[in-house]
């Protein structure tokens, strides 16, 4: 029934836009997200050929930022939506339909060289990360590793990754050493942890599932022993507190306004994106999930049900919720 339901939508977008009515979209946003939007966008171009989605990639904030101010139709983040993003919005009268469209679980990676660690605690994530860290070597973190440097990688402060991974791990949104280098493009985080033995980093799971030939995997124990993050652990929520939803925000007055665009939207949470979604390396949802996920978007639910989201909390339950 869903999949015959789903079809019928996507076949009358495809026929809305052949007769002509196809309007560009704009989509920008979260790194993590990007490869998800990209696939998305580029199948359903080949479905509707009149169509034209441009995406492109300046971090959660960053991307939010433009998307409040009317700059984008659609804003992909690797984190919710906050209330001063929404407050944002508000003054410039946009309202945005919220959707989840995959999950995650943010990787913590170290060079292939690197022999000596295996699973790292919160603590000692924290220990490391934590603002004014006095972490300076391997060796203060535990006694038996090696009295060597650590060389930090993370995600620049424009990106959802970055807001999720100092909430989850240094407990405060934000609150980060400084001496670690930064980028929103996680590729060039990929290539500074693979290029120095005495490496870590973080980012999400598909961006080292691409390049996992290059980068070694760490478990991280969060409480209940070491746990890597995968498809069953993350669609498990058994890798906490590191896994987390991600989303594609849509413009609600240019949803009512540009056909391509709820066409666009529609696809996003029809069965034909899932495939595409899980191919990037993320996880996709329940079938019961982008089911709720499309009858807030027919319903044109605005504001965001996923603000005071945390690990472990149901996203099918978020989603079914009014939101705020």
């Amino acid at each position: 029934m869903r999949n015959k339901a789903m079809a019928m939508i996507v076949t009358l977008a495809s026929l809305v836009l052949s007769l002509g009515f196809a309007q560009d979209i704009r989509v920008d946003g979260s790194s993590t997200v990007y490869p998800i939007s990209l696939a998305l966008a580029e199948d359903f171009q080949i479905i509707n050929p009149e169509s034209r989605v441009t995406v492109a990639f300046s971090g959660t904030g960053a991307g939010f930022e433009k998307f409040c101010r009317g700059e984008t139709d659609v804003s992909g983040a690797s984190r919710p939506i906050t209330q001063g993003e929404v407050d944002l919005c508000a003054q410039n009268g946009i309202e945005f339909v919220e959707l989840p469209v995959a999950a995650d679980g943010l990787s913590v990676v170290v060079n292939t060289q690197n022999d000596w660690v295996e699973c790292v605690s919160v603590d000692e994530l924290n220990a490391i990360w934590m603002p004014g860290s006095s972490v300076t070597t391997w060796q203060d973190v535990r006694a038996d590793w090696p009295d060597q440097e650590i060389v930090l990688y993370g995600a620049g402060t424009d990106s959802g990754t970055f807001d999720y991974f100092t909430e989850a791990i240094n407990g405060e949104s934000g609150a980060i050493r400084t001496d670690f280098f930064p980028s929103e493009d996680d590729n060039v985080l990929v290539q500074g942890v693979s290029g120095g033995v005495n490496t870590m980093g973080f980012f999400g799971f598909a961006y080292y599932v691409e390049n996992q030939d290059r980068l070694k995997l760490l478990g991280v124990d969060g409480g209940g022993g070491c746990i890597q993050p995968s498809p069953e652990t993350i669609a498990g929520n058994t890798y906490t507190p590191l896994s987390r939803p991600m989303f594609l925000y849509f413009n609600t007055e240019r949803l009512q306004s540009n056909d391509t665009l709820r066409a666009f939207a529609e696809f996003t949470v029809s069965a034909d994106a899932e495939p595409l979604i899980a191919d990037t390396g993320y996880l996709s949802y329940p079938p019961e999930v982008y089911d709720a996920a499309a009858e807030r978007l027919a319903d044109l639910v605005t504001g965001s049900a996923f603000l005071t989201f945390e690990p472990g909390d149901s996203v099918l339950d978020a989603v079914r919720s009014a939101g705020n």
